[in-house]
């Protein structure tokens, strides 16, 4: 008995472990994507501004948009690294629920 509640244990932790991998991977082009996409916008636009002031304040806000999103990202990463039992063994036992009552 206590072999297959470890096996059990062994088979969770692996699903855990995948599921973190494929959002901290997804979280992790996701940052890319914006960074390119914001500085594709910025880059575009540049020789069409004529006025400095206004490179200056789009290039802050670019700057802060980027480094404010990237920041919460890898927060939000690491408290899924902290708390990622709790909370992919959560989802996968509510996806187990609910592939068992379609069963």
């Amino acid at each position: 008995m206590i072999l297959a509640e470890e096996r059990a244990d062994a088979l969770l932790t692996q699903r855990i472990d995948r599921m973190h991998a494929r959002d901290r991977l997804g979280l992790i082009i996701f940052i890319v994507v914006l960074w390119c996409t914001m500085l594709f916008a910025l880059f575009t636009i540049w020789p069409f501004i004529a006025v400095p002031g206004i490179r200056i304040i789009l290039s802050v806000a670019c700057a802060l948009v980027l480094i404010f999103n990237t920041a919460a990202i890898v927060a939000m990463l690491r408290h899924y690294s902290d708390d990622k039992h709790f909370i992919y063994g959560l989802d996968l036992k509510h996806l187990d629920e609910m592939r068992a009552r379609r069963r």
